[in-house]
């Protein structure tokens, strides 16, 4: 089984559209804490179900539990918080939020899916901490940044 990511930050609407749709997507899951700012652009999640369901056939899903905490967030996001601190902590909390458990695998698997985030590159960013955490319990699976 194969798992997709990508980041919105930085694409143009072809940019962030072609390769959902050239990787076959079904189902783009969005793992945003925050999905509502104009700042987001077309992966606004006001515009996303439309888009993706128009342009990608693809349908769309918000899973907060696979966002980072607030704190977490504004921690890296404003306070400069170092990347290997964030990602100890954020492991810590899929941990706590025992997402392996309260996921329903089907999300991921039942149709082609790419968790969205806003981060341009996946090796800093926790799209791909999530998908490195489910790995061991809900594997194999083979992940591909698009």
């Amino acid at each position: 089984m194969e798992v997709f990511t990508i980041g919105s930050t930085r694409r143009s609407a072809e940019g962030l559209f072609e390769p959902i749709r050239e990787a076959g997507v079904g189902r783009v899951v969005d793992v945003r804490l925050h999905n509502t700012s104009n700042l987001a652009g077309l992966a606004r999640r006001a515009h996303l179900p439309y888009l993706l369901r128009e342009v990608c056939g693809a349908e769309y899903v918000h899973e907060p539990l696979l966002a980072p905490s607030i704190e977490l967030f504004d921690g890296l996001k404003k306070r400069g918080l170092a990347w290997d601190v964030y990602e100890r902590r954020f492991l810590e909390v899929m941990v706590e939020r025992q997402i392996e458990k309260r996921i329903d695998r089907a999300l991921l698997f039942n149709l082609p899916t790419a968790l969205l985030c806003a981060c341009a590159r996946a090796d800093r960013c926790h799209r791909r901490l999530v998908l490195e955490y489910l790995q061991p319990s809900w594997g194999p699976f083979q992940v591909t940044h698009l």
